[in-house]
């Protein structure tokens, strides 16, 4: 997908409960979520394809040092207003292959990004190479009624042709995405 046609959906790519967080039992709900699948604070996080920053800004606010990454100069300016006096800092460049120091990150999170790239495969190996030697993958993914997506076994292999393991998690949670769901959704998190 081209950073022309993100820059057209940043100004309203938040109304969606999931991706602004907007509502406090959504941002709540992604808090509880995420908090335990991560190393304390304040961590070094990676985000990539960040977008407008829901997620960075969640975990700047609960201590980490966030960096985003984004291909949209839209996005990342919505990002940028939300992540103002936080300790995140936003970059442009592609979630594929980031502007980011190897061995750099204890977390590498992405939420809804791989299923979009044009050679997954190659960005989980470059997703990994940016951690530190304990470092975590956490990949938010799902294989929705659209079609689009990348189902959880497939995702699964992926990671595992670079960690030694994988837990993927079921997220059917209504709260998690402003009301219920019928697709596949979870997380996939690789600690080793």
């Amino acid at each position: 997908m081209t950073s022309e046609l993100w820059d057209a959906e940043a100004a309203s790519f938040d109304d969606q409960p999931d991706h602004g967080l907007k509502d406090p039992a959504v941002r709540a709900a992604w808090s509880d979520l995420l908090l335990p699948l991560l190393p304390p604070a304040p961590a070094a996080v990676v985000d990539l394809g960040c977008g407008t920053g829901s997620l960075a800004v969640l975990l700047a606010r609960a201590g980490y040092v966030v960096h985003g990454v984004d291909l949209s100069r839209g996005m990342l300016a919505v990002a940028a207003e939300k992540a103002a006096g936080f300790d995140v800092e936003l970059r442009e460049g592609d979630a594929a292959d980031p502007p980011c120091a190897p061995g750099a990150y204890d977390v590498v999170l992405a939420r809804h990004v791989l299923w979009a790239l044009p050679d997954p495969a190659a960005a989980v190996g470059t997703w990994v190479s940016l951690l530190k030697p304990d470092g975590r993958l956490v990949l938010v993914e799902g294989r929705w009624f659209t079609g689009a997506g990348i189902a959880a076994g497939e995702c699964e292999r992926l990671v595992l042709a670079h960690r030694a393991e994988a837990t993927l998690t079921r997220l059917d949670d209504p709260a998690l995405w402003g009301g219920p769901i019928e697709d596949e959704r979870y997380v996939l998190v690789s600690r080793s």
